[in-house]
């Protein structure tokens, strides 16, 4: 049986009568923390404190750190897997790692920005939700409906993909007039009936503010992965404002700002101090 959409605990039951509320964890911890934050563990092995460089498992030790430091203060972890696939077997088995080390209280991003035909997405589904766990996969729309439904097909997962993003190229495509709207509109429009707001995100990036009150209009109930919050300049009040919904309904993901706040043997304590005052700021919008 498929997700009974419409109410606000979106739920099934698996075989054995056991009921599954896809989305209602996630959403009683941003109320229970008062947070909405997502650490990005976009981990660069050249940016980590040197005296973690002696370690077995450097970007393990960097990650783990940084999770015991935040992890009351943050709802959700965003791997960008990029920087694990560079190093190799070694970074595969940390990514695994920090995925096993997070569990199963916060909700766990692979950004991993995946999109092919049908049989690739599927075997792609496959490696992040079943081998390594994740609760989600960052996913690029560009080759359609074949490339992205895979994705919708596996019980408590979801989809996020991309929608507006925050960095300059998307004035190259996404904001390019094309018919009626812009292509993003188009895109938000098509892909949300692909799936519900039970398997279904987007990313939304924080440089697009002016554009958050749209969006919400064209998906009134689909959370929002929301990139581009301190390094990159997005404002979290504006979005605050224009974006949520009566679940909250977004995910700011802040990378940089907060796992790189120190290069010395304070980066943990560091790291935290940045996301207390993320969760402090956004206990005032919720």
């Amino acid at each position: 049986m498929g997700p009974i959409y419409g109410k606000q605990w979106r739920s099934w039951q698996t075989a054995d009568q056991q009921a599954i509320d896809q989305i209602s964890q996630l959403i009683e911890q941003i109320q229970t923390k008062k947070s909405y934050l997502c650490v990005g563990l976009d981990t660069d092995i050249t940016k980590i404190p040197k005296h973690l460089l002696t370690e077995s498992d450097p970007v393990f030790t960097f990650n783990k750190e940084i999770i015991d430091a935040t992890k009351d203060l943050c709802v959700a972890y965003k791997i960008n897997t990029a920087f694990y696939e560079a190093l190799g077997l070694k970074g595969w088995e940390a990514m695994e790692k920090t995925v096993h080390y997070i569990g199963d209280e916060h909700f766990k991003i692979a950004d991993a920005k995946r999109g092919d035909i049908g049989n690739t997405s599927d075997q792609y589904a496959k490696a992040f939700f079943e081998t390594m766990q994740f609760d989600s996969i960052t996913v690029a729309p560009y080759m359609g409906e074949d490339s992205v439904k895979p994705f919708l097909q596996h019980t408590g997962k979801w989809a996020i993909v991309l929608g507006l993003t925050s960095n300059k190229g998307a004035n190259d495509f996404e904001l390019q007039q094309t018919g009626d709207g812009l292509l993003y509109e188009k895109v938000l429009q098509t892909v949300s009936k692909w799936g519900t707001p039970d398997n279904l995100m987007f990313v939304i990036g924080a440089t697009q503010a002016d554009e958050f009150i749209n969006i919400r209009k064209l998906t009134p109930d689909h959370f929002y992965l929301v990139p581009g919050v301190g390094a990159q300049g997005g404002s979290l009040k504006e979005i605050s404002e224009k974006a949520m919904n009566k679940d909250c309904g977004i995910l700011v993901n802040a990378s940089r700002v907060i796992i790189y706040a120190s290069e010395g043997k304070d980066f943990a304590e560091k790291a935290r101090k940045v996301a207390l005052q993320y969760q402090q700021e956004m206990s005032t919008y919720l």
